[in-house]
């Protein structure tokens, strides 16, 4: 991996903090948190932006770290699940994918989280056809997706007025 010096790094938002990358501009942005910055949270599945385990807020729409290159997201804000677990938003949907047993190995679980993020904040009292979209991106080998769609239902009800 080529590096970069300080004043020239890549500089955006990650998590509410101003931050450098010193990786090469083209490098995914999902190694980039996973190994330059440890935000392990966001997984490596498929690296072809077909699973959505890589899943991130960019400027607070739902994108696919490993489609992502470092350099194109200058000056944006990144949010990922270790950001966002520390919201008031999180805590109602981490409550309501544990109530109807939404989660098991975990491993897709902070993108489908982030997705629903995306979802509720663009639809706060979604259809089950709503959330069927919203999650399409992201797949679960686990639990099932009837597990999940209750789970948001569950998380747009609880949390009715922070979205």
């Amino acid at each position: 991996m080529q590096m970069m010096n300080e004043q020239t790094g890549i500089p955006f938002i990650l998590n509410g903090r101003p931050v450098r990358s010193l990786s090469a501009p083209g490098t995914r942005l999902l190694e980039v948190l996973r190994d330059e910055f440890h935000l392990t949270g966001t997984k490596c599945g498929c690296k072809e932006g077909e699973c959505g385990a890589c899943s991130v807020l960019i400027n607070g729409r739902l994108v696919t770290s490993c489609l992502i290159a470092v350099g194109s997201i200058a000056q944006q804000a990144v949010l990922t699940i270790e950001g966002y677990r520390e919201t008031e938003r999180f805590a109602v949907l981490d409550a309501a994918f544990a109530d109807m047993a939404a989660v098991q190995c975990g491993f897709c679980t902070p993108g489908m989280v982030l997705a629903t993020e995306a979802l509720l904040s663009e639809h706060p009292h979604p259809s089950a056809e709503e959330i069927r979209q919203g999650l399409s991106g992201n797949l679960c080998r686990c639990t099932g997706y009837q597990a999940l769609i209750q789970a948001v239902r569950t998380a747009a009800q609880r949390g009715a007025g922070l979205w």
